[in-house]
């Protein structure tokens, strides 16, 4: 009997342990995987390229966390990221603007694109991945139509600081990305919006009940998620010294992959901003070991999509209510 109650207790010590550092085991288990199987890729500058990979999607994860939170989804986020892509160049290159201030502009729209994803969703009640699809389309249209189809180059020397600058050995856009997880963890744990997100997530009725306005969450929630996209945008326009209207194409899925690996409930109310940053990096080390295997790129799609049907099936099952 004993012997029975202790299997118990160590049963649920381990499931408990799992639950909590399982994304970090992940994570561990693929670098050292990775690094036995290719003799580059344990090395600091490879590393430090991971981690500039990566920054983009983190910053652009921050937001699209929240937006899940909700119990909502955005997939305008690979649309807004090109659209900022786009503007920014023709407004530095064809307008002569000067970057901060063709930035400022990028960043706005940005924005004012998440505003008016919240405010359709709150208001009219459409479902969230009905508006942000027909949001997504509509947006790859009108980059299309500002570029015609054609890359924009020719920035400014000063602009390229942002995607491709140091400070010291570390990459600007691995700093970009610490401070907008940092930002983000900041509302979530230390500001009552980040209570909201929650009980908004958990319960939306129980939530306009005890007081939240649930439309200001979700107008607040929706402008962040395009602001941080937004943001993601700028460093990649940097970092590839080209404006093109397939700068995001399907990076959507990769932010949700990462968030859903990072143990936010695509149901909302679950979730921690330092988990979604391990499902970055797990991602990123993903991507980059298969690179250096040498592993077909189509292989790599079909990997990735496993990955993400495996990471909400667990999500599903976690959060099941019993019958």
């Amino acid at each position: 009997m004993e012997t029975t109650a202790s299997s118990k207790n160590t049963g649920n010590v381990v499931a408990a342990i799992a639950k909590r550092f399982g994304i970090y085991i992940v994570l561990l288990v693929l670098v050292i995987f990775f690094s036995i199987a290719s003799e580059n890729f344990f090395v600091g500058s490879n590393l430090l390229n991971v981690a500039r990979q990566v920054s983009m999607l983190g910053i652009a994860a921050v937001g699209f966390a929240f937006v899940l939170l909700l119990g909502g989804i955005d997939l305008s986020v690979g649309s807004v990221i090109t659209l900022v892509n786009i503007v920014t160049a023709w407004l530095m290159v064809n307008s002569g603007w000067n970057p901060v201030l063709a930035v400022f502009v990028a960043l706005s729209i940005s924005a004012a694109i998440g505003f008016a994803n919240g405010w359709i969703i709150a208001n009219i009640q459409m479902p969230s991945i009905i508006v942000t699809l027909a949001m997504m389309i509509i947006i790859e249209g009108v980059a299309y139509l500002i570029c015609k189809g054609l890359p924009i180059y020719g920035f400014p020397k000063s602009f390229a600081v942002i995607g491709q600058g140091y400070l010291g050995p570390i990459p600007i856009p691995v700093i970009i990305m610490i401070a907008v997880m940092a930002l983000g963890m900041f509302i979530l744990n230390k500001t009552y919006f980040g209570r909201y997100f929650y009980a908004v997530g958990g319960n939306e009725e129980a939530a306009k009940l005890s007081g939240i306005n649930v439309k200001n969450v979700k107008y607040l929630v929706y402008t962040l998620s395009g602001f941080f996209a937004g943001v993601a945008g700028i460093v990649i326009l940097s970092r590839t010294n080209s404006g093109q209207v397939l700068s995001g194409k399907g990076f959507e899925f990769d932010v949700l992959t990462a968030c859903v690996l990072g143990g936010v409930s695509v149901a909302g109310g679950h979730g921690k901003i330092s988990n979604v940053l391990a499902g970055v990096l797990i991602l990123g080390v993903l991507s980059n070991g298969l690179v250096l295997l040498d592993i077909s790129q189509f292989v790599q799609m079909v990997i990735k999509g496993t990955v993400l049907m495996l990471a909400v099936a667990v999500d599903c099952l976690q959060h099941r209510k019993p019958s």
